[in-house]
């Protein structure tokens, strides 16, 4: 039976943070070895459930090595990236020769000493198994290099934004894989990078206009001879030479067919780049319009979203809802030390607390004021719907809830968690549809888990290491000129790459 190797190495990094990302974070979230995975992930919604899926559909082995998941924040330390290549190449060493791999990283890792960290790791992978087939998954948030194309036979990206089609994406990796062992197609692949970034806030794929980039990939699917096609929206937080979207196409065998798909998608991109600049608002614009109409509204907090990498303790939205006349409004926010108070004082305790705003000084100030401890929780909730991100199981951490005067509620938490399950607040006792607004720390991943209970989504561009106006942000790596922080112009022979 042919044995496949499954690697995940998994890690969004924001370089505009201060505090990096360390061991500890991946162990928070999860960092394991051998069939510890398949128990974790085997039958879940995540792209390495639909590796484990799809090899036992194709009737072959596969091989789990390692699986290290980090909830995005900073750079990773020297000493932990170190750390994770030395668990990489001993369980490489300790499983044997292999006939192919499945490995998934994110796209938008990067290290203190690499910062093109996904394409290093996979360039390692490729040393050591030498001519054996891999084919590689992508979160669309990723940054796309040559050294990391160049390291697989196929890349392919999800195709959604909020993340609902990872297992689909999975189970397309295994398919492509195992008919490239079995001789059945031969993947080459081209990447194509117009000078543009998307803005955050213009990322959501079903509406538009993603919507209409979308429609032009599916289009390329369907031409005879391909096998994949993927955009990749980019991750605008990453100060990386390779910032950006681009596209990439996997053929059978036809290399200048992969290359001009892939150019034919980056030269429409181009020409209506204008249409994928920021479209939000500010604070004061969007407080108006949750005054108006019936709630819950979801008020998005683009420059605080824990899913790209802040810190989730931005109160600037809640002190705007405070001094308005919105009505009941609820957020949750990273603070260990409220956390800690509440506890001491007990469910039902009154006490004054000043409740966010410690990590920085970008994302405003702490609410200070008298809370009533409403309950106490272990912050453990499962999701079993399908919901960004594709996992299940979830941790806050202990948990606090508490209430204050002017109608606002806040889940006070020990462990940064993004906004992707609904249940971060059902779980703790609250119906969410008894509210006229709701903060949440994200851009699109909290529609899919938010749109049962909120009637409309307004993304609020407050200001943050994840604003969505990007030019607000100093960046050092990026290439020029680059779309919308530069004039460009389109090259005569377009932006096909190749990539040997």
């Amino acid at each position: 039976m042919m044995r496949i190797g499954i690697i995940s190495i998994q890690h969004e990094s924001n370089t505009f943070l201060a505090k990096p990302t360390t061991l500890d974070d991946f162990r928070a979230d999860a960092l394991l070895i051998g069939e510890d995975i398949r128990a974790a992930y085997g039958g879940s919604r995540h792209e390495v459930g639909g590796f484990f899926e799809g090899l036992t559909q194709a009737n072959m082995s596969a091989v789990p090595i390692l699986l290290a998941l980090a909830t995005p924040g900073g750079v990773i330390t020297k000493d932990t990236f170190d750390e994770l290549m030395k668990m990489l190449d001993d369980g490489l060493e300790q499983v044997g020769p292999l006939d192919g791999l499945l490995v998934a990283p994110h796209g938008a890792a990067v290290s203190e000493q690499h910062r093109d960290a996904d394409g290093y790791w996979l360039s390692r992978v490729r040393q050591r198994v030498g001519p054996a087939p891999i084919v590689c998954t992508l979160d669309p948030h990723a940054n796309v290099s040559d050294q990391m194309i160049r390291s697989c036979d196929a890349t392919l990206a999800y195709r959604t934004n909020p993340h609902v089609d990872q297992l689909e994406t999975g189970l397309q990796a295994a398919n492509i894989l195992t008919r490239t062992i079995c001789g059945e197609i031969k993947p080459v692949q081209a990447i194509a990078r117009p000078p543009v970034v998307i803005s955050i806030d213009r990322q959501e794929t079903a509406s538009e206009p993603c919507l209409g980039m979308y429609h032009l990939a599916d289009e390329i699917l369907h031409q005879p001879g391909v096998i994949s096609d993927s955009v990749v929206l980019g991750f605008p937080y990453a100060d990386v030479h390779e910032m950006g979207s681009s596209f990439i196409v996997v053929c059978d065998g036809q290399r200048s067919m992969a290359s001009e798909l892939a150019d034919e998608a980056a030269v429409w991109l181009f020409n209506h780049r204008d249409d994928f600049a920021t479209d939000s608002i500010d604070i004061d614009e969007a407080v108006l319009q949750a005054q108006q109409g019936q709630g819950p509204v979801c008020l998005l907090d683009m420059g605080d979203n824990v899913g790209g990498g802040s810190p989730g303790d931005g109160t600037l939205l809640a002190h705007a809802l405070l001094s308005s006349s919105v009505g009941r409004s609820l957020l949750c926010l990273y603070d260990p030390e409220s956390v800690r108070q509440a506890t001491d004082a007990g469910a039902g305790a009154s006490l004054c607390l000043k409740m966010g705003g410690k990590t920085d000084d970008l994302h405003g100030p702490p609410i200070e004021c008298e809370v009533t401890v409403e309950r106490l929780i272990d912050g453990k909730f499962t999701e079993s719907k399908v919901r960004h991100g594709g996992r299940t199981g979830y941790d806050m951490g202990p948990t606090a809830v508490v209430t204050a005067a002017g109608g606002l509620t806040v889940i006070l938490n020990s462990i940064r968690t993004p906004p992707f399950s609904l249940k971060q607040v059902t779980h703790c006792g609250i119906d969410p549809a008894a509210f006229d607004a709701i903060v949440a720390k994200g851009v699109n991943a909290p529609v899919a888990a938010y749109s049962e209970v909120c009637k409309r989504f307004i993304r609020v561009d407050t200001p943050g290491v994840t604003c969505a106006n990007m030019c607000r942000l100093k960046y050092q790596h990026r290439r020029s000129p680059l779309f919308p922080f530069d004039d460009v112009q389109m090259p005569e022979d377009g932006y096909r790459q190749a990539v040997d």
